[in-house]
């Protein structure tokens, strides 16, 4: 799925800033863990050594043998068990107010009293609930991410818009921009400087790109009224050298060889001429073409050719197809299917035209064998030995239909019949 530019750097940084939050957030809870523990040791060590001076002075205290309201307790201990240093660890105890565990910070040091016996001192505190402390630190954070992923789409969305406003009058001036067309297009300075320096090279481009344009464009229309001037009076000279009644039959069927091979040249001029006119876009044209009516009009003018080979043409329509459409592309169009159709069908065949909303099929008899679906709208691609053909009629047929986007030609073999399928998107 394709997606802007801004929408694609906002899906990668908010990815990332993703990633960020959760590192930060574990060494974040570590961090605030060895905070608390740490002041929570602090305090156990001074109430240590506030209980063992209130010992000396009271010896009472030796008889608190369990956790009361002041959280510590002394037992006598071995003078072998005695350790001379402080041991600290977590532990939950069980609170009856919550009436379930909860955790507490404990501390053990062992001392002699002011009778030389051993003692333990154990003290305990309550301490931060790590469970509550990760739910709450969690909801905090996905609070913060939502409030950090919306401020940077709303901020980084309009921000990028705003910067990326000249890019878009750069790319709308590209797709409206045709060949040989004057456009229409102001001149702008940008203030960012890459795409001030985009819209300079774009439009010194443009200006290359038209002068090479107009020079070849120049040069095929002098190249093939230059070549069909001369094919014509070659072709005439033939016509009157035929009429001689001296020449012998050798030399005729010579010259008619010629005479044909001249032809094939001037339609192949024609025809390259005509692809290279619709690849440059010199019919930019567009009206609602009617091709219902484009097709009777090329029937009465192929009737003779149709005649001559005794084709029975059955034309079935089923609905009007109508398009915008260049309408000398679009007789061009209809005019080389059937050519093709009547060309390669064979004597006494049928051909079938279906009109439908959306599609124009051309069904023909010929061949019994299928063509190569592959190479057919190729350029100078022949079907059969045919030598009289130029090649082009078809790849013609596809130039044009490139033309059009949603537009398509298909080729099929059905039922012993060649099927071109000229379809639209509705």
């Amino acid at each position: 799925m394709k997606v802007s530019l801004k929408y694609y750097t906002i899906k990668y940084l908010i990815t990332v800033l993703l990633l960020i939050i959760a590192v930060w957030a574990a060494l974040f809870y570590a961090y605030i863990l060895d905070e608390v523990y740490d002041n929570v040791d602090d305090g156990l060590k001074n109430r240590k050594i506030q209980i063992i001076k209130a010992v000396y002075l009271d010896k009472k205290l030796l008889n608190n043998n369990e956790f009361g309201f002041n959280e510590f307790k002394i037992n006598p201990i071995s003078k072998s068990a005695y350790k001379d240093k402080n041991r600290l660890y977590n532990k939950m105890y069980y609170m009856e107010y919550d009436d379930e565990d909860q955790p507490y910070r404990v501390l053990e040091t062992d001392f002699i009293d002011q009778f030389g016996k051993y003692q333990q001192l154990v003290i305990r505190t309550s301490t931060v609930e790590q469970d509550e402390l990760v739910y709450d630190l969690s909801t905090a954070l996905i609070v913060l991410y939502l409030l950090l992923v919306i401020s940077i789409i709303a901020i980084n969305g309009f921000l990028l818009h705003k910067a990326m406003k000249p890019f878009y009058l750069i790319l709308e001036k590209l797709k409206k921009y045709q060949f040989g067309i004057p456009s229409s297009y102001k001149p702008q300075n940008f203030s960012i400087k890459e795409f001030e320096e985009l819209n300079v090279e774009i439009d010194e481009m443009i200006e290359r790109n038209e002068l090479v344009f107009h020079q070849q464009k120049q040069f095929i229309e002098n190249a093939s009224h230059e070549l069909q001037t001369p094919l014509a009076i070659v072709i005439n000279k033939i016509d009157l050298a035929m009429q001689d009644e001296d020449l012998d039959k050798k030399s005729m069927g010579l010259f008619n060889d010629v005479k044909n091979d001249l032809r094939r040249m001037a339609g192949l001029n024609k025809s390259l001429l005509m692809l290279s006119k619709i690849e440059n876009n010199q019919f930019n044209k567009t009206v609602r073409v009617n091709f219902n009516e484009l097709i009777h009009n090329l029937l009465e003018s192929y009737e003779d050719f149709i005649a001559y080979k005794k084709i029975e043409v059955n034309v079935v329509e089923k609905e009007t197809l109508e398009a915008a459409f260049n309408p000398d592309l679009a007789e061009v169009l209809l005019s080389n299917l059937l050519k093709n159709a009547v060309k390669y069908n064979t004597q006494h065949g049928t051909i079938n035209i279906i009109t439908e909303k959306r599609r124009l099929i051309f069904q023909n008899t010929g061949s019994e064998r299928p063509l190569n679906t592959s190479e057919i709208f190729n350029r100078f691609y022949k079907q059969g030995s045919d030598h009289s053909s130029t090649g082009l009629g078809l790849s013609i047929i596809k130039t044009i239909i490139k033309q059009y986007p949603g537009w398509n030609i298909a080729y099929e073999f059905n039922d012993q019949l060649h099927c071109f399928i000229l379809s639209v998107k509705g």
